[in-house]
């Protein structure tokens, strides 16, 4: 007993720093995640206002076609979109649940000639809509 009450101060120094430590490692990682955090944000803001000097500031679909234009029953078929400044987008008939992107494609695997409508709508709630036909043979 004598011996474990000599050790005791001891045991409590190690302690103390093992809880200090502990937390050092904990804040300090936290940090770092909100530093890379913050530095995601500049980022994305820094490429938004690249597009907007690029493309303005007006929601437009930049690209809405298929590749190849016409396949055979059944075979694949690329349906590729491009939008800018738009918040929400989507393709009629649905094909995937989309985001705006500026370059995108999907995979379509089309039973019979279809034609496809991509509708972009913006922040303010302007549309635009644009459509092509899908032939299959």
């Amino acid at each position: 007993m004598e011996s474990i009450r000599a050790l005791l101060p001891y045991l409590t120094v190690l302690v103390v720093l093992s809880v200090l430590y502990a937390g050092w490692t904990i804040f300090s990682r936290y940090q770092a995640n909100q530093n890379a955090i913050q530095s995601a944000k500049k980022a994305e803001a820094e490429a938004d206002r690249k597009v907007v000097d690029i493309y303005g500031e007006q929601l437009k679909i930049m690209a809405f076609y298929a590749s190849p234009g016409v396949v055979r029953r059944g075979e694949k078929a690329l349906v590729c979109y491009g939008v800018s400044n738009a918040k929400t987008v989507q393709i009629e008939p649905h094909v995937d649940d989309i985001t705006p992107s500026l370059s995108r494609c999907l995979d379509v695997f089309p039973k019979q000639t279809t034609e496809y409508k991509l509708t972009a709508a913006d922040a303010q709630g302007h549309t635009t809509a644009q459509s092509f036909v899908l032939k299959v043979e």
